[in-house]
Formats: structure tokens, sequence, C-alpha cells
């Protein structure tokens, strides 16, 4: 079950939500708050895995209550103006509501927070064995429930994505764990070389390079200008 919370300071927005939240099953409303200031005592009184949260409220702004979390829970930010988007989600947002809400579109936020909740709760990270237990053709990455074998010389690239990384195999659909790209990045053997803040790619599998990006499987990768030089003196020798 979900624990949420709702922060709105307009009663009727406050009354839908809590109306949503009672039709889904995965979800548990803890309290309904017309502020951030009281939202904190909230937070602060139990576990809180999912806030609603509107923007515009007096005194203290929904970007800048999630701002001021430490550890920040999953959010949905519920708005009447659309402006405020790209910071929303610049703040990794689950999803970003503009009023009056449709229920299809709440209902489709929260299955995305759902996935989220999920992957954390059964500590969905990254099981990679030490180096020095490490075959040399395969590792084990855990995700979602169950730790998938995945043979190294199937990786093309990983891609980072804040708290989560994206693996890209020979295999259509991309495996997808809760990790950092650097700690993955250690587990590695030496024909994988971080190509950009966002990117690792597999030297084995390069079809070309022009200029500022890297091309594997008809993807275009872009190199950081950070790691440019040690990933140029990499393949050329």
């Amino acid at each position: 079950m979900i624990r949420c919370l709702i922060i709105d300071d307009e009663p009727l927005a406050v009354e839908l939500l809590e109306d949503f939240v009672s039709k889904v099953s995965f979800l548990s409303l803890v309290k309904s708050c017309s502020s951030a200031f009281e939202a904190i005592s909230v937070i602060q009184e139990g576990t809180i895995d999912l806030i609603f949260s509107d923007i515009e409220m007096p005194d203290f702004t929904g970007i800048e209550f999630i701002k001021s979390l430490e550890k920040k829970p999953l959010f949905i930010f519920t708005t009447a103006y659309s402006h405020y988007a790209v910071e929303g989600f610049n703040l990794n947002a689950v999803d970003y509501l503009v009023k009056p809400i449709p229920f299809h579109r709440f209902l489709t936020a929260v299955n995305r927070a759902q996935e989220l909740f999920e992957l954390k709760r059964n500590e969905a990270e990254t099981v990679v064995q030490p180096l020095s237990m490490q075959t040399s053709d395969f590792i084990f990455v855990k995700s979602e429930y169950e730790n998938l074998k995945v043979n190294l010389n199937t990786i093309l690239y990983i891609e980072g994505l804040k708290d989560y990384i994206k693996i890209y195999t020979s295999d259509p659909k991309p495996i997808l764990t809760l990790n950092s790209l650097k700690a993955f990045e250690e587990k590695l053997p030496t024909n994988f070389i971080r190509v950009h803040r966002s990117f690792i790619v597999s030297l084995n599998h390069i079809n070309s390079v022009q200029r500022n990006r890297i091309i594997i499987d008809k993807v275009y990768i872009p190199i950081g200008q950070n790691y440019k030089d040690d990933f140029i003196k990499r393949i050329e020798g």
C-alpha cells in the first residue's frame, strides 16, 4: 500500500484528489493538508510514500517545499499552471497534472508512481558480484522481482537516469534497475568506458565515431567534453 499525502489550499481540489485516491486500491490517504507547513509535521510523524502537491500556495510553494525535503518521497505536482512543468520535472517529479485533472490522467500518474515504488520497496538495486568472484562473461542485475543474468558481450551501452540506469543489450527491451551509473561503472571490465556523464559504452559494439558522438546499433551517443580525451586515447591505442 502506498501512503499518500495531499497538499492544496483549494478545498475543491482536495476533495477531488481524495475521491480519486479512494478509487485506487493501492493508495492509502494519510492526510490532506492546506499548506506546506502543515505537511512538514505530517512527514515528520511517519512514512509518506507519495505526495500530491499544488504549486502556487501562500507563503511556501510546492516547488520550494519539495526542494526543502532532505529525503524526498515520490511526488506528483497538481496545478492550474502549465508553465511550471519544466521545473517540476527537473526535480524528478513522477508526473505533472494540470487542473482540472481528469481521472484517466490521475490513474496514469499513480500507476507510474506504483512502478517506481515497487522498484524501491523490493530494493531493485543492481547486484553485481565482486570483481574477485566475477566471471569474465556475465554479471547479475536485479530488476523488479528477479536477478537477471546478463552476458557482458550482449551489453551495447548503459544510460544513467538520475537514480536509475538502463542497460541496453542485444535484446530489444532494456533492463531498468535502481542504481547510479558511477557504482555500476566500477563493476564493469575494461572493455567498457564512460563517454558522457549519462553514458557508458562497450568498445566491442561501437560501429563508428563521428566527431562528438558514437554510433552503436544505429543509436547516436554523445561524447562529453570531460571524457573525450580518455576515450580517444583508448580507441587510438
